[in-house]
């Protein structure tokens, strides 16, 4: 006889949305994190009256009705709208790549100018056969915007020469051409009110939580509490790496409070020349419109990734997919495990992407019930 129905191991947006469909089902579940936090990377933490990222910035954004109804269920979302810009060593550039970017690289002012001098920039970087990212970037838009907006951030986020990239990480650069700064093309946005962590709390209302507890480590204590276990943890270490390591991209967050109230004027400053090592600063107020005394700014550094270290970004190219292929087929032999999320599916998901495929994964197992 199990004490539960599910063991849900991680505590993040996935694992929180399928405990609580599972929940309403009348399941009884156990929801387990390595982690001293429930909320995975989507966590946030009070600090001077902000609502801080911890693990960098997440905003909400989607286009499906079903996946914002579904959220907002659980948090009132405000109207924040994601307008980054970029820093070039002394220059300032609005993002994505529109009328505003361009009018400032170029001194162009409408939308058929800045065409024209795309598509002059692209003819010059004919090359034949595109086999790298830096080859991929200057076709699409031009050495311009390749050299001060996409090469150096680039760079630093995979740790490897553009040269050396896959071109498929680029398969597309958004242009626009229009005087717009809003990041997401999708219809809603936002971010919730009060912070991710009061979000992923409701989600978990009627679930047993564990917090400080490790599954690989006490797998054999833990498995047999459940029926059935949701396994939202690296993949290849569930397996204990037998095939090999798959690689990550991992991040190094530097946070600061700073004694003045407002440091760079908006949320996410991308730093696009090489020679700055982070890639980005995040004030966390600006995200909920603050207007406390202090301020709150992170400094994102990327970092190769090792084993004990915390892996954001799965690597998807084409050997590591390969592996992955072969852990799946090994997954599918696990007859009691479920595995979803980043690192169970060894795959980059927004947060909505994240909300949708865990709706779908719990719908399939309630359908196998019936």
């Amino acid at each position: 006889m199990y004490d539960y129905d599910y063991l849900i191991v991680g505590a993040g947006l996935y694992g929180a949305v399928f405990a609580r469909q599972m929940t309403d089902a009348g399941k009884k579940c156990l929801v387990i994190d390595k982690r001293d936090h429930i909320g995975g990377n989507v966590y946030t933490e009070n600090t001077e009256g902000i609502n801080v990222h911890r693990y960098g910035a997440h905003i909400f954004h989607t286009d499906s009705d079903k996946v914002w109804n579904y959220i907002n269920r659980f948090a009132s979302f405000n109207r924040y709208t994601n307008s980054p810009i970029a820093v070039y060593r002394d220059e300032v550039y609005n993002l994505p790549f529109n009328m505003n970017t361009f009018s400032k690289l170029w001194g162009v002012r409408t939308p058929a100018e800045a065409q024209a001098e795309i598509e002059r920039q692209r003819a010059l970087e004919v090359c034949g056969e595109v086999t790298n990212l830096e080859q991929q970037a200057l076709s699409l838009v031009g050495r311009d915007i390749y050299e001060k907006l996409v090469k150096g951030y680039t760079e630093k986020q995979w740790g490897k020469p553009c040269s050396e990239l896959p071109a498929f990480i680029i398969r597309r650069l958004p242009v626009r051409f229009t005087y717009d700064n809003n990041y997401f093309s999708d219809r809603y946005q936002g971010i919730p009110e009060g912070g991710y962590t009061a979000l992923v709390k409701k989600l978990l209302e009627g679930c047993d939580v564990r917090l400080s507890t490790d599954y690989n480590q006490h797998r054999g204590e833990l498995s047999v509490l459940a029926k059935r276990v949701l396994y939202t943890g690296m993949i290849d270490g569930y397996f204990d790496y037998r095939l090999g390591a798959l690689e990550y991209r991992s991040l190094r967050f530097d946070t600061q409070v700073l004694d003045m109230q407002n440091y760079q004027g908006c949320a996410v400053v991308n730093y696009t020349d090489y020679e700055v090592p982070y890639t980005r600063i995040i004030e966390h107020k600006h995200f909920e419109f603050g207007t406390q005394p202090k301020t709150v700014i992170t400094k994102e550094y990327p970092s190769d990734w090792t084993r004990g270290a915390e892996p954001y970004y799965p690597v998807n190219d084409e050997k590591n997919n390969a592996l992955y292929a072969k852990y799946e087929a090994l997954a599918r032999c696990e007859g009691r495990v479920i595995f979803g999320g980043r690192l169970g599916l060894y795959k980059y998901l927004d947060m909505d992407d994240v909300t949708a495929a865990a709706l779908d994964c719990a719908r399939r197992e309630l359908q196998k019930e019936i």
